[in-house]
């Protein structure tokens, strides 16, 4: 099929920054794109050929969306899987397929699937409600502390809450959840994993994320992680076992723990782009938006080695302000070597929202870290 300055129609499900970072390439390629979000304000809606707002959860509002483009795709897992299933079954190739996403959409479902296909995982219990939670803990059937997940439209560090004592459980939904095991570890990882309808397949550089201790949000992604070769290619293969077992199209980001006996944990994934990959935008000879076109169209992938040492920077809202978004001493970052901030275009600021990200490119990962953190100190996002 010829995609490239045609009738051919890319449909997008979500309109938010992922969307809009992933329209860069294909306004690159000069591809087609309709995009469907329930705000007037998304990220998307100025990069997209045509923009219609409405319901992703809705079965009709996804259904009708998808009959009007060829090949559709999702930068957010929250969409009517009903929606997509029947629209594969009519012929649509849909990427990731239907059938991957109801295996990660609900996250409890995820973490049987990795129980059954022997992927090495966190313990954990599943819960129908916060309920049988806390009686499980009365009964000393769960030990404290432990890591309380929602299952469903989590994001961003919400709904996930280190539980330490039963209070810490006042106030969370009362929905399906699962306990997960604390795992005393050395890093958090991340690999993006590529694979094209075909079958060809990459994976990216194993990258190492820093979290803020309190939002549960990556605040720096570093690539290449500083751990041992062999740690890294155990990470890499895991990952690569990881998107076979889910027969995924398009990318598959596999987050994962190093123990501290540099064991590999699979904590959860996300198939679609993901914000371990942001760096690739500056670092990488492909970024990570543009080979998640490539596979989606089952061309071939490009290069994921990385031209230089990369690291990102996410940009939230600080603590305290909500309103009409400022960006405090941006202007002092972009007269910075090798500094490039990318703003997602949302108009409103609040608390640990995400905002935008920098990336942050050097020759030296340790001189680059000492750049991130001095523009993690200067920029902020207020209002």
């Amino acid at each position: 099929m010829n995609y490239f300055s045609s009738d051919f129609k890319l449909g997008i499900l979500g309109g938010g920054q992922l969307g809009k970072m992933l329209l860069f390439d294909t306004r690159k390629f000069d591809i087609q794109t309709y995009v469907l979000d329930p705000s007037d304000e998304a990220p998307c809606k100025i990069s997209c050929d045509q923009f219609f707002k409405g319901d992703l959860m809705d079965f009709e509002t996804v259904y009708n969306f998808g009959k009007l483009v060829d090949v559709l795709t999702f930068e957010i897992e929250l969409v009517n899987l009903e929606a997509l299933v029947k629209l594969e079954e009519e012929g649509l190739k849909v990427y990731p397929s239907p059938k991957t996403l109801k295996l990660i959409q609900n996250k409890g479902i995820q973490k049987d699937f990795y129980l059954q296909h022997t992927i090495p995982t966190a313990n954990y219990k599943r819960f129908p409600n916060l309920k049988s939670v806390i009686i499980d803990i009365l009964d000393s059937k769960l030990k404290l502390p432990f890591i309380w997940k929602c299952t469903e439209f989590g994001y961003d560090g919400n709904g996930v809450k280190v539980i330490r004592q039963i209070s810490d459980l006042d106030n969370l939904a009362n929905v399906e959840c699962i306990a997960e095991e604390m795992i005393p570890f050395k890093n958090e990882l991340a690999v993006i994993v590529c694979r094209n309808p075909s079958g060809e397949i990459k994976t990216y550089p194993v990258v190492e994320m820093e979290f803020h201790p309190e939002a549960n949000q990556v605040e720096y992604v570093i690539c290449p992680a500083r751990i041992d070769d062999k740690v890294a290619e155990k990470a890499r293969a895991i990952a690569l076992n990881v998107s076979e077992k889910f027969n995924h199209v398009g990318l598959l980001a596999v987050e994962m723990f190093q123990t501290e006996n540099d064991e590999i944990l699979v904590n959860e994934v996300a198939p679609r782009p993901h914000n371990s990959g942001h760096y690739s935008i500056e670092a990488s000879y492909t970024s990570q938006f543009e080979n998640h076109l490539r596979a989606i169209l089952n061309l071939p992938l490009g290069n994921t080695d990385s031209k230089v040492a990369g690291i990102m920077v996410n940009l939230v809202g600080a603590e305290g302000f909500s309103g009409n978004v400022i960006y405090e001493n941006i202007e002092k970052i972009l007269g910075w070597n090798g500094v490039t901030p990318h703003i997602y275009g949302k108009k409103q600021t609040r608390p640990f929202r995400k905002m935008g990200h920098v990336t942050i490119v050097n020759e030296n990962i340790n001189e680059a870290r000492i750049i991130a953190e001095n523009v993690k100190n200067t920029i902020r996002v207020i209002a």
